[in-house]
Parts: C-alpha cells; structure tokens; sequence
C-alpha cells in the first residue's frame, strides 16, 4: 500500500470514529440533558391547581340554633369548632348518677359521617364535685394516652384533661377535660376528637 492510500484509509478511520464519537455524545445529551428522556421525571402539575393538606378551619354546614329556653351553660356552647359546626343539642341523663345541676348532648358535625363529635357536658355546684366525676370517668378510660396536662385560664390551673383512644376501637378516641365547675367528653373518630378538643374554647 502506498504512502497516500494509507493517509486516506487512516483518514477516513479517524472520521468514522469521531463521527461514532459525536453519535454517542449526542445521544447521552438527548438523554439525559435535553430532552431528558431517560431521566424518570414525575408529570409536570399544573399552576393553577394546587392540592391542600391543611383540613379546613370553617364550617360548610350551618349550625343549629339553641333551644329558645337555653341556659346560660348551653349558651356558652359555640355554634361551631374549626370545621365542626353544632347539628343537635339535647338533654341529657349519662351522669345522673353524680347529680349535675344541668347535663346536655351535643352533637358537632362537618357533614361527613366521619367527622361527627359527640359532646357531652354538665355542670355541678361546686369546682369539687366536678373533679370528683372528671376523676371517675378518667379512671374508666382504658385505651393508650394521646395527651394530658391541666386546663388553663389567664394562666391559672382550672381542671385536667386527658385523651386516650377507645379501648375496643383505635381508629377512635375520647377526649375528658374538667374546667372548673363543668366537665366535657368529647367522643368520635381520632382525627376528629384530637383536632376538635384542642380548639374548644371551653
């Protein structure tokens, strides 16, 4: 072979592999840089919809009104709790037992099943009589302790609370808090104890 058939061969050699070459760049580039096809890339969302993690803080159900003839206890009853609006209000007789002056039942919804809370509450005479029936029901609560402390007002120590979730049910939960003279029992599904006896403003 001569000297300029082995230039040419050598030439047309390098030039096969510097195109190769440029092939292979090119493609690494379409994959992974631009356009980015080999990339594993979650599907562009779109701006003007946003998902939201925060439960909501306002009801869509209107609360019902109070009895005509409600006492000053039932008239400290707020018609709504963050998203949990009052849908029934009834006497009611579970702790007769301790002689309450007054007892009622109410019940607060968000209009799902799942959000209903069940609130029972009455008042005695005295700061006294109120431990004695907060320590009583506190005693027969026998589910695992999602929160306790003391209930607080300007600062001063008024009652204990106490949360556990429900001894046969763990999906679901009791809330019991004494404040002064009054005593609460919150009862529903977990979430929706736990959010709502945290906001009560009783």
């Amino acid at each position: 072979m001569s000297k300029s058939e082995s230039s040419s061969s050598h030439g047309r050699l390098i030039a096969v592999v510097v195109s190769a070459a440029l092939v292979i760049v090119l493609a690494f580039l379409s994959a992974f840089i631009w356009p980015g096809w080999a990339l594993n890339k979650a599907p562009a969302q779109n701006p003007g919809v946003q998902k939201s993690t925060e439960a909501p803080t306002t009801p869509s159900i209107t609360a019902s009104p109070l009895p005509s003839d409600a006492s000053e206890l039932l008239k400290a009853m707020p018609d709504s709790v963050l998203n949990f609006a009052r849908t029934k209000t009834a006497s009611s007789t579970s702790w007769s037992a301790s002689t309450p002056i007054e007892e009622y039942t109410l019940t607060y919804g968000t209009g799902a099943a799942a959000g209903t809370v069940t609130l029972i509450t009455a008042q005695w005479s005295s700061a006294d009589e109120a431990k004695a029936q907060y320590d009583s029901l506190a005693g027969t609560m026998k589910g695992q302790e999602l929160g306790s402390g003391s209930v607080k007002v300007a600062g001063n120590a008024t009652g204990s609370y106490v949360v556990k979730t429900d001894s046969t049910d763990d999906s679901k939960a009791v809330a019991l808090w004494q404040n002064d003279t009054v005593v609460f029992q919150a009862t529903g599904s977990k979430d929706a104890v736990e959010r709502f006896y945290q906001k009560f403003p009783l």
